[in-house]
């Protein structure tokens, strides 16, 4: 048994053989995971052939310097945002070779949340060369920082898979 629950290493393994198949990378952005993506992509055997980098953009400085995140958009919609979630996807993309990239930021909690954004608010989003764009807003509710975070992982591997599955 590996670090991650048997089904999120199911998933990545499956990720990894079709992104494999269809000669693929990803790339991740992530906040609130803290690269517990690119962890459970990386664990793995073959994965080096399909995950190229992962970027962990815990602050808006982060988010700002390492995939170009406007800080004029984090002061307007905040790092919990639909906005951000789909810069941090266009950044990672830009800065790697990557063919898709997922990113992820909310509030895990137990702390840091507010009326607008409750702990367990996240907001995903994908981003392909090929044009593919998804979002999603995810209210895991406040079930515990671990399993909002896992099931943050949970999401955004389901998204890697989707797209791998649509027509070209």
């Amino acid at each position: 048994m590996g670090l991650y629950p048997a089904e999120i290493e199911q998933q990545a393994a499956a990720i990894i053989a079709a992104y494999r198949d269809l000669g693929w990378m990803v790339a991740t952005a992530e906040s609130c995971t803290g690269g517990l993506i690119a962890g459970a992509l990386t664990e793995i055997a073959g994965s080096s052939a399909v995950v190229d980098r992962g970027f962990i953009t815990y602050t808006n400085q982060a988010k700002t310097e390492l995939i170009g995140v406007s800080a004029k958009g984090l002061e307007t919609f905040g790092a919990v945002s639909r906005e951000t979630a789909l810069q941090m996807a266009q950044g990672a993309l830009i800065r790697s070779s990557a063919s898709v990239a997922v990113a992820v930021t909310g509030v895990a909690g137990p702390g840091g949340g507010s009326v607008e954004k409750p702990v367990g608010l996240v907001h995903l989003a994908l981003k392909s060369r090929r044009g593919d764009v998804d979002h999603r807003e995810m209210r895991y509710g406040d079930i515990g920082r671990d399993q909002v975070r896992l099931a943050t992982v949970r999401t955004a591997l389901e998204m890697l898979a989707q797209v791998a599955q649509r027509p070209a």
